[in-house]
């Protein structure tokens, strides 16, 4: 579903992520207001303080009536605003608009659209304002303290490629992400992590049990910096994507690196490849699978996941029409 709404005299909530793009969103901060300006936004700019910062910051913000919000940050600060979205109770979730103007290292949601990464283009997609209304993902997973719930709207991932998530945003904490934090953690990676033991059911049938490399499911394609781990993932068909790459050695992984990247990584004997509404991963031992979604590190196995079709709205470049 999309259609184009009017940007006009709307008053935006603004949500800027300081520490995004190793603190490229504190720099740029000021050249990204003069644009703003410069294209008549009305806005109200909130800055996120610490991680989650921004779930709080969104949540209030819509009870307080905003309905329009540009995200200034990363594809972390995209999920927790999209989580503010849901954990509010005045409004459904699909009644808010989130444009994006990306600073962060991966910006991997807004590869799948064709989001422009240089500010004054990614202003003038908000400008126009043309919505489309995707997918977003569910999962419920387990931490010391119990279980919790997150939502996600790109990618999540379990195994290895959370090992390699984990690794980097510590290295983001500490100043030193980037894309080629994450390519040095997929390498570094290899000889820290131990293939483990999945059951996944898949819309309630048992479809594999085994060791598992990594797993991803997705709702768009894109995760990592550019990698395609769930190449087929449509953002708007009510279903989750899943790839499962089976335990194999280190050098067939080095060997395959290249194939994350354009896709051609699910045509391989040893990856396996399922659609569907909800998914169920259980480990050997419990607890011993970890879990990211939108790049986010979050907890642990028994997890379940579910889709929320066509729940959120987002201001994307208008795609162009053929004659």
């Amino acid at each position: 579903m999309s259609e184009h709404g009017n940007s006009g005299n709307k008053k935006w909530l603004v949500v800027v992520n300081p520490n995004a793009g190793t603190r490229k969103g504190k720099k740029d901060w000021p050249k990204i207001q003069e644009l703003l300006s410069k294209h008549d936004f009305n806005c109200h700019t909130v800055f996120t303080k610490n991680r989650n910062h921004a779930i709080a910051l969104t949540s209030s913000a819509i009870e307080e009536g905003y309905r329009d919000i540009i995200v200034v940050g990363g594809d972390g600060t995209l999920n927790e605003v999209v989580n503010g979205v849901f954990r509010q109770n005045v409004c459904a979730p699909a009644d808010v608009a989130i444009g994006m103007i990306p600073v962060g290292t991966g910006n991997d949601w807004g590869r799948m659209y064709g989001l422009p990464k240089k500010y004054k283009k990614a202003i003038k997609v908000i400008r126009k304002n043309y919505h489309f209304t995707q997918d977003a993902g569910f999962v419920s997973y387990h931490d010391e303290e119990g279980s919790h719930e997150r939502y996600f709207i790109n990618v999540s991932g379990m195994g290895y490629d959370a090992l390699v998530a984990l690794k980097t945003n510590r290295m983001k904490d500490k100043g030193r992400g980037g894309t080629m934090a994450y390519i040095l953690n997929i390498f570094t990676g290899l000889y820290q992590y131990e293939n483990i033991h999945f059951d996944i059911s898949v819309d309630g049938k048992d479809v594999f049990s085994g060791k598992v490399l990594s797993m991803n499911l997705g709702i768009c394609k894109y995760n990592g910096g550019g990698l395609m781990q769930v190449p087929n993932a449509i953002p708007d068909d009510g279903l989750l994507d899943v790839t499962v790459i089976k335990a194999i050695s280190k050098f067939k992984i080095i060997k395959n690196v290249t194939k994350l990247y354009d896709g051609s990584i699910a045509k391989l004997k040893f990856v396996n490849t399922y659609r569907g509404a909800t998914c169920r991963i259980v480990s050997r031992p419990q607890g011993s699978v970890y879990l990211e979604a939108d790049g986010e590190s979050l907890g642990h196995s028994p997890l379940e996941f579910s889709v929320i079709p066509k729940a959120l709205k987002f201001i994307i470049p208008e795609p162009e029409t053929t004659e």
